[in-house]
């Protein structure tokens, strides 16, 4: 399957790129961030802590064990604080 990856943030700074598309195999987003990280260092930098890592799968928020089947888009982005 093929879905756009959109990079926000210290995530973008750190990959290089603000979004690309990607043919994955992956199941779900864990298996995503995997694929992604065994590509370059740059991805295993951005992807070290998945603690600072949120994503959203067309545009709502999901977790790394969410399913891809049927996603058009995935976005990672830092936890964000308001006020």
């Amino acid at each position: 399957m093929t879905v756009d990856v959109l990079y926000f943030a210290w995530l973008r700074e750190r990959i290089g790129v603000p979004r690309e598309r990607i043919e994955t195999s992956a199941p779900d987003v864990a298996g995503l961030v995997e694929e992604l990280r065994a590509r370059e260092e740059r991805y295993a930098l951005a992807f070290s802590d998945l603690s600072a890592v949120r994503v959203a799968l067309d545009q709502e928020l999901a977790t790394l064990d969410a399913p891809l089947a049927g996603v058009r888009e995935v976005a990672f982005f830092p936890p964000m604080t308001g006020g």
